[in-house]
């Protein structure tokens, strides 16, 4: 690492153990001895290593600085998981069931985060493959086949495939783990069964709605971004909230790009499609939306309504104003899907996104250009520009996250 680099590395670092420690409540003496821990370990190896109460309080604060996510009230509850001496693929893998069965908790959505070590020595680094740790397979439309499951997972699929990996081509296959280790080659590995909760989708008034056999997963646990505290990336570091219902409802079983389920639902209700004005799509969607919820809840696992989320947003921004921060917002991702303007946020306009850190970034998929060669239908990076655009707008809110296409 050239001075330039070292020297910004340094003042990144400063910048972070200034604030993380007088959060904290560390003296001034334990502040100054860090920064000269810090700076050494920087001149000698061109690199530093966070304490566990550091990377606790920096994942925790990049949570808390996310401009897209409504759900920050909950920050200082994120359980982190330290994983950095994981080193082989199979060691990864371990890790990553274990924070799926934590996370799930039962039913009882636990907000988590698994560290695994940075990123400076690319030999080393360590890549999750999966957008999300459990998401479904999705299977385009062939001559013979009429599509299936969901379209988002389209390119990622035939990586496992090509893996070895064969589903059942249906709309609601689990994927696997994908894992790779600097250049090497990825490894697949099957996520048990008994570790996957998924809710079948049934409706509090309407007795035939588990005709449309629709069903979700139970926790969402973004796994293909990358973390940065105090100039030090981490690559590998995925992490959950728990859903909010128009996550499931609206977009990624309502949006035309994804599973496009509001016809079914609508044609199940006898609604009119011949006209717009009609407003079948508002209902279908209100009653798919209620239905997640119910479900939810029946089956005893954690949700948020989307009213509720809004509520909890503002009272997260009280309690920073209290504590004298400015909060991040990018008012056009912290608006719900569905009734917006029902919310408080749609009246807020003093809402700004700032440049803040820690945070998580977004970063290139594991697999962009690997399928490139093989398959005709990819785009010049290796991905369909379809998925692609899909995959940078659901990685934008990393605890409650909006899939607009």
């Amino acid at each position: 690492m050239d001075s330039k680099n070292i020297e910004e590395l340094a003042t990144q670092a400063e910048a972070f153990i200034q604030l993380c420690y007088a959060e904290l409540e560390k003296s001034e003496v334990e502040i100054e001895q860090r920064i000269l821990e810090i700076r050494s370990a920087i001149d000698s190896s061109g690199t530093y290593r966070h304490t566990e109460d550091e990377l606790m309080h920096g994942a925790r604060m990049a949570w808390r600085h996310n401009s897209r996510c409504i759900g920050r009230l909950f920050w200082h509850t994120l359980e982190v998981l330290d994983a950095r001496e994981a080193q082989t693929e199979e060691q990864v893998a371990e890790k990553l069931l274990q924070h799926l069965k934590q996370a799930n908790n039962g039913g009882r959505i636990s907000p988590v985060i698994t560290v695994f070590h940075s990123g400076e020595d690319a030999a080393r680094r360590i890549r999750i493959w999966n957008h999300q740790l459990v998401r479904y397979a999705g299977y385009p439309e062939t001559a013979d086949k009429s599509r299936s499951g969901d379209p988002a997972s389209d390119a990622f699929t035939r990586v496992c495939q090509q893996l070895g990996w064969q589903g059942t081509g249906g709309d609601f296959d689990v994927l696997p783990l994908v894992i790779s280790i600097g250049d090497g080659q990825p490894r697949c590995f099957p996520i048990p069964k008994h570790l996957v909760q998924e809710v079948p989708l049934s409706h509090p008034e309407i007795s035939r709605f588990p005709e449309l056999q629709l069903r979700w997963y139970s926790v969402p646990i973004v796994s293909d971004m990358q973390l940065e505290i105090g100039g030090i990336a981490y690559p590998a570091a995925p992490f959950n909230g728990w859903y909010m219902e128009t996550e499931i409802g609206s977009r990624n079983l309502g949006d035309t790009g994804r599973y496009n389920r509001l016809p079914a639902v609508a044609d199940l209700l006898g609604l009119d499609r011949s006209t717009n004005t009609s407003l079948w799509k508002d209902r279908a969607l209100l009653e798919l939306n209620r239905a997640v919820l119910h479900s939810f809840k029946q089956a005893g696992v954690s949700i948020v309504d989307h009213h509720t989320a809004a509520d909890q947003f503002v009272r997260f921004q009280q309690q920073e104003e209290e504590r004298g921060r400015q909060v991040s917002g990018r008012w056009s991702w912290l608006i719900p899907p569905m009734s917006p303007s029902a919310t408080p946020i749609w009246h807020d306009r003093t809402l700004k996104e700032l440049d803040l850190s820690p945070r998580f970034l977004y970063q290139k998929s594991a697999y962009a250009g690997w399928l490139k060669e093989t398959d005709p239908r990819q785009g010049e990076d290796g991905l369909e520009k379809s998925e692609t655009d899909n995959q940078l707008v659901e990685m934008a809110c990393p605890f409650h996250h909006k899939t607009d296409t």
